[in-house]
């Protein structure tokens, strides 16, 4: 391929309602969903309980009421913790006040929080008590009139609380000040910000509209989807745009139900209780999922073979019209899953093909797509017409896109054109003008194909391609995909090292532990047992690459690889070892790919 195709913009196949603003959202969906569920809650005794669309913005309204009050207009106000409902009356109730909704990691260091909230001269902190209590004693290095709010309710000396600040909009709204009504947002104004990384120098803050985001969620809705009787399990971290949009902006939109899961290790348990239809969660996870049930069924005599045999057969009676035979062969596998689950959403990182295969075959359709912060977040994804376990589908409404300069192999930069691209990075327009073209076109940094069907393939990053020293390139990622098949092996991170002149292919190996102890018959394994089977894996994998994509070097770890927030492997983070000191070259690197971690 030598030259960039642009296909025609994708038509949207649903009936959609043209929002362009976070007040028009929550105002049409209350209207239209009023009594129904938006959130099913818990409560302290462990009941849930619903809280309906009309309440939902009545107290977005309250809180808004509140903020404005307090004298509030296109002021930074910063929002960290734990998914919960009152983290997302805040980030709407901010955003529709006229004012900048700053999301904060909630796994980042108290340096780095800080750092956020000077760099994007925050005014206020609504956040759990934990990190309130942890700002507060710093809040010297604020201005006086910085204002902190506990979401949980927790009393924490120097701040209020959330349910007392929503009281107090409440107070006013029944006096007749309903200041938020008489608000009038720009559609095309900052909205939110999103820093990629806490340390000061090394971070962008994405700039975000609310047309940007609405125009996302829109698009979204044009080709999946997702009904008012839908359940979601939110297990992502909010403050990333991809469960913030998807997980939850969409779902409002949509007049469906969110509950929010209460940990990792309750992800089988909240399934349980709240039976979901939608989930949205990224391929490690899907993978692991996968994986415990691939476990059991080996575990059980004749299981695997079981399992391959209903495959078939719901393969052969879904071919000749008999309803939901998935559903009914595999009815004790999506118990697991609470058993009304009907979709999965995922993106992040690459899903390997099979796994995808396998949950379509027993009745579970598995969209795969991709985005960025920077595109609010999804630009290319599979939906509810097309289901590729291999590729991350096709533009969605309202966006362009190409690959840039292919190659031979027709493997180019993918860049992308719409109106859910970014305002820009904060204060930084140098960072702006290199990712942007003076056509509107974003360079994405990654690289990927695209077939006669508008079909898209992510194939890496361009900083992680390894260039031999005769020019070829190498892309980890796909030698990645190899080496994870490996059943000894859970996850690998591959790199170029340059030894005598010649970049040789290199390799850090988390091995799976407990799948080499099940291969010898052994309990506990010696770091010789350790290195034989990951040697004897990697050379079945050597087997089926050429000359210069071969593994030559690898490393073991003990410990599984720092990840990102949506579990994607920092990439450079993993690596500082390799050669001493990590650089702030390498630094800034790791950051700007944790930045595109959808």
């Amino acid at each position: 391929m030598s030259t960039e195709s642009i296909f025609p913009i994708n038509e949207p196949f649903y009936e959609t309602r043209k929002i362009e603003t976070f007040k028009q959202l929550i105002d049409e969906s209350e209207r239209l969903f009023s009594d129904r569920p938006a959130y099913k809650l818990k409560n302290s005794d462990g009941i849930y309980y619903d809280v309906t669309y009309k309440k939902f913005r009545h107290d977005i309204y309250y809180i808004g009421n509140s903020i404005i009050a307090d004298g509030l207009s296109r002021e930074k106000i910063a929002v960290i913790g734990q998914n919960s409902y009152n983290w997302c009356v805040t980030y709407l109730a901010v955003t529709c006040s006229n004012n900048i909704i700053v999301p904060i990691d909630k796994e980042l260091m108290t340096d780095d929080i800080v750092n956020i909230l000077k760099d994007s001269d925050s005014v206020m902190l609504f956040g759990d008590s934990k990190y309130i209590k942890a700002v507060y004693e710093r809040k010297d290095e604020f201005p006086e009139e910085f204002r902190f709010f506990c979401l949980d309710n927790a009393p924490v000396d120097g701040a209020c609380t959330f349910s007392d600040y929503l009281e107090k909009g409440r107070s006013l709204y029944k006096k007749g000040v309903k200041s938020l009504n008489d608000v009038t947002l720009d559609k095309n104004a900052l909205a939110s910000l999103i820093f990629t990384s806490g340390t000061t120098g090394m971070s962008k803050g994405v700039c975000l509209s609310q047309y940007n985001i609405c125009s996302d969620l829109v698009g979204v809705s044009g080709v999946v989807k997702v009904y008012p009787e839908d359940q979601l399990l939110s297990v992502l971290p909010l403050h990333h745009t991809y469960e913030c949009t998807l997980g939850f902006l969409l779902v409002i939109y949509s007049g469906a139900c969110i509950a929010f899961c209460q940990g990792l290790r309750y992800i089988t348990k909240n399934m349980q209780e709240v039976r979901p239809t939608v989930f949205i969660t990224v391929p490690l996870m899907i993978e692991k999922i996968h994986g415990r049930i691939m476990k059991k069924l080996d575990e059980r005599k004749g299981g695997k073979l079981i399992f391959g045999v209903g495959k078939t057969a719901a393969a052969l009676g879904k071919a000749i019209g008999m309803k939901d035979i998935d559903k009914k062969i595999f009815s004790e596998i999506l118990e697991n899953f609470g058993g009304r689950l009907r979709l999965l959403i995922t993106g992040a990182a690459a899903l390997d093909p099979r796994v995808a295969e396998d949950f379509i075959k027993i009745g579970i359709d598995i969209y795969i797509g991709y985005g960025l912060t920077e595109c609010s977040p999804l630009v290319i994804g599979n939906h509810d017409k097309l289901m590729l376990p291999d590729s991350v589908g096709t533009p969605l409404p309202g966006v362009e896109a190409k690959i840039h300069n292919p190659d031979d192999l027709g493997v180019g930069e993918i860049w992308v054109k719409g109106p859910m691209v970014m305002l820009g990075y904060y204060n930084n327009q140098k960072a702006t003008d290199e990712v942007m073209t003076e056509d509107g076109w974003f360079r994405t940094g990654d690289l990927g194909t695209v077939d006669r069907n508008n079909c898209y393939k992510i194939t890496g990053r361009c900083k992680n391609v390894i260039v031999t020293k005769n020019g070829k390139n190498i892309f980890p990622e796909e030698v990645e995909q190899y080496l994870n098949n490996s059943p000894v092996i859970e996850e690998s991170l591959v790199f170029g090292d340059d030894v005598d002149d010649e970049t040789l292919v290199s390799a850090k190996i988390y091995p799976n532990y407990e799948q080499i102890k099940k291969n010898l018959k052994r309990q506990e394994l010696t770091k010789e047992e350790i290195r034989e089977s990951i040697a004897e894996a990697i050379k079945e994998v050597n087997k089926k690459l050429p000359r210069y994509k071969k593994i030559m070097n690898f490393d073991i770890r003990e410990n599984e690889f720092i990840k990102t927030t949506t579990q994607k492997i920092k990439r450079y983070a993993n690596l500082e070892n390799r050669k001493g000191t990590k650089s702030e070259e390498t630094d800034k690197t790791d950051e700007e790919n944790s930045a595109e971690e959808q």
